[in-house]
């Protein structure tokens, strides 16, 4: 099937699978070589770049679904996502916007289902960068990861999207963990503290930083250290998962300085 019969065929049965009028965005970070790192596909005919996403099936929970995007674009799965925001401009996409795609993929259509008004649900995700197997969709010609510092031209409302999720997880920091899926197994305090300072792109005293972060519990020390190091080598951590997790349903009143 060619991709303008299919993009033809997924316009016209889509009604029949999808809801109407909602879908959901991935905002899929990665944190790699002390950079912090969002998944995006690069559209086929748009030309310009967009977060994983998609429709929600008329009988699928909307956390299924998110979760059925991320497996879909890294092959992972039992990854914490969590929704932050919902975006319903009236003007974040538009008939004329749809049409011109299609027309870009040699499709001309007058009316659909997609030419309707769309709210989006964001969410987040925090994955092991070495971890993710990226797959782009039928639409796209690219599944890449992109610095959050240096983004590319991105579809519709995709970039205020990405920076409400960035903007969320900065202020989460301060009540819930970060760091398993993000980090290694086993890593050091400089390392974890390194990933807290890219999220909030901006240096923290390292007494005050080892001080809270050890005072939270989510953390076992280990009695091995970082060999190879030209100072004093520094001890690995892992996270103790059992009070992670609850740090994450319940918050850990961490306040940065």
């Amino acid at each position: 099937m060619s991709f303008k019969e299919e993009i033809t065929q997924h316009f016209k049965k889509g009604q029949e699978l999808y809801l109407r009028h909602i879908s959901v965005d991935c905002v899929i970070f990665g944190f790699h070589q002390n950079k912090l790192n969002v998944l995006l596909l690069q559209s086929k005919y748009a030309g310009d770049w967009a977060l994983p996403g998609g429709f929600i099936l008329k009988q699928e929970h909307m956390d299924d679904a998110a979760n059925r995007i991320l497996k879909n674009r890294t092959g992972l799965h039992n990854i914490y996502l969590q929704q932050f925001h919902v975006f319903s401009e009236p003007s974040r996409s538009t008939k004329l916007m749809n049409q011109q795609f299609l027309k870009n993929a040699g499709v001309v259509m007058e009316e659909s289902w997609m030419f309707e008004r769309f709210i989006t649900v964001g969410y987040t995700a925090l994955v092991d960068f070495s971890k993710a197997q990226l797959i782009p969709d039928s639409f796209s010609v690219a599944c890449e990861w992109h610095n959050v510092n240096s983004l590319p031209g991105m579809i519709l409302d995709h970039r205020e999207i990405l920076n409400t999720a960035l903007l969320q997880l900065q202020t989460n920091l301060n009540y819930h963990p970060v760091g398993y899926n993000l980090l290694p197994e086993k890593f050091t305090m400089p390392e974890l503290q390194k990933l807290y300072e890219t999220i909030l792109n901006r240096p923290l005293d390292r007494r005050n930083f080892q001080r809270k972060i050890t005072g939270t519990k989510i953390l076992k020390k280990l009695d091995e250290t970082k060999k190879g190091v030209a100072h004093k080598a520094p001890n690995y951590y892992k996270f103790d998962l059992k009070n992670y997790k609850k740090a994450l349903k319940g918050g850990m009143g961490f306040q940065l300085s």
